[in-house]
């Protein structure tokens, strides 16, 4: 019955699969994938219906504690399969996977947190206006063993130095890295490359520029996939900012573009640099909320450990012509390859929340026409004025989106208010939590 449908009909390969299960996700606020797996007799059913949830999972935190969602008595939510994101998983044969988007149980129900909805609406408020919002997410990550003798448990797949860009069984001996790639590849899934990257055991898998929400929905895909297939190969996967103290940290890199009746609104041949006011009105609605914007780009304690000079990422909320110390990069390329890049995204970002927030920021730039400050030339780091420094920690990043009523009023209540109780409770747990550095500083000594 599905086949007749019409829901199997894309990708092609559905149809050559003995499929027997479709695995229905979505993102809750951390980013993390949550679902059902539907015995394939029963997926009809949830296509048309979608699958109850308690909502009171969009406001758990990583520890499985229900920050948000008792006060109304622990409601559900509805997940409702997109049908244009059926596809396979070539990694665990016979089971499909759609993603879903959320909804209110009834029509008197409060509406959930829905990430994947806020970039729907960001996307649907910049074509009001003419443009079509065009995104190119750049994720790294770390490949890690369970080893109960290292510390905290785990040590790193490859610990050489010098192994960026190298390629095979020297940089990737299960070629786990490489699997990944092919596979979303054969999907259609814009994975294009991959290689070591600069740390050690630290990957990157590029993905090409789609429409914002196809791209957010392939970088949430993709870190999903890298997660799976590192646990099938009985490794550990880790899109954390900074998991080592003697390494650097992993990026969650945003290339935009606004495309305009099939071309890039962001380029004017006619301009001295070759870029339009667009663009430069959108670049400056993102640095006008920097501040905000840290919350949802860099949504952990660790994040901030990332956030240092000489990092390659940015510490002030600035811009630059192609420059990586920035917090946006406006790249050299022009034509129908004008665009910005914001540096400043942890790995741990939601792909959904980050793509919205930074979606609705250039929006704002874009309809009040905001001006443009002068760029930062050089090494941003050691500068006398580059710009407004950033915020140092979640809890100072949470109080500028607080703020932010711009951004809260574009994002919606639902999910600040949720983001900011999930949040501020980690950052008490923090607080009052007695790490292993105390106990190496203190506890012999003291």
């Amino acid at each position: 019955m599905i086949e007749e449908r019409g829901l199997m009909a894309r990708p092609p390969e559905l149809n050559d699969q003995s499929v027997t299960s479709v695995r229905v996700v979505y993102s809750d606020l951390h980013g993390v994938t949550r679902g059902k797996d539907v015995p394939i007799g029963e997926f009809d059913r949830a296509a048309e219906h979608g699958l109850a949830f308690c909502s009171a999972i969009m406001g758990t935190d990583l520890r499985h504690t229900p920050v948000v969602g008792g006060e109304a008595g622990y409601p559900d939510l509805v997940a409702k399969p997109d049908l244009s994101t059926l596809t396979l998983l070539p990694w665990e044969p016979g089971v499909a996977c759609c993603i879903a988007d959320l909804e209110p149980v009834s029509g008197t129900s409060a509406a959930p947190a829905d990430p994947r909805g806020a970039v729907r609406k960001a996307v649907a408020a910049f074509e009001e206006l003419g443009y079509s919002p065009i995104s190119g997410p750049e994720l790294e990550f770390f490949l890690c063993v369970a080893d109960p003798s290292a510390p905290n448990g785990i040590r790193r797949y490859v610990d050489h130095l010098s192994m960026v860009y190298t390629v095979g069984p020297q940089a990737d001996p299960k070629g786990v890295v490489r699997q990944i790639t092919e596979a979303l590849s054969r999907l259609g899934m814009g994975t294009f490359a991959a290689n070591h990257e600069f740390m050690n055991s630290q990957y990157e898998i590029n993905l090409r520029h789609a429409p914002a929400l196809t791209a957010a929905d392939r970088a949430f895909r993709l870190k999903s996939a890298v997660k799976d297939v590192a646990a099938i190969h009985g490794l550990i996967a880790t899109f954390m900012g900074k998991p080592f103290n003697d390494q650097g940290g992993s990026g969650f890199h945003f290339h935009f573009s606004l495309d305009r009746e099939d071309d890039n609104a962001f380029a004017d041949h006619g301009d001295p640099d070759g870029v339009s006011d667009t663009l430069r009105h959108f670049t400056a609605g993102i640095l006008a909320h920097a501040h905000a914007l840290t919350a949802f780009l860099n949504p952990t304690i660790n994040a901030y450990r990332r956030l240092v000079p000489d990092s390659l990422a940015p510490t002030h909320a600035n811009w630059g012509w192609d420059n990586r110390t920035s917090f946006i990069r406006i790249p050299a390329e022009r034509g129908r390859a004008s665009r910005v890049e914001v540096r400043v995204g942890d790995g741990s970002a939601n792909p959904y929340l980050a793509t919205a927030a930074l979606l609705f920021a250039g929006l704002h730039g874009v309809r009040e026409e905001l001006p443009l400050g002068p760029p930062v030339g050089g090494d941003a780091y050691t500068l006398d004025d580059p710009g407004e420094p950033l915020p140092t920690s979640l809890e100072q990043a949470l109080d500028a989106l607080e703020a932010d009523t711009v951004l809260r009023d574009a994002m919606g209540p639902q999910i600040v208010d949720t983001f900011l109780a999930v949040k501020r409770f980690e950052v008490e747990r923090h607080r009052t939590w007695v790490s292993d550095w105390e106990l190496a500083e203190y506890l012999h000594h003291l």
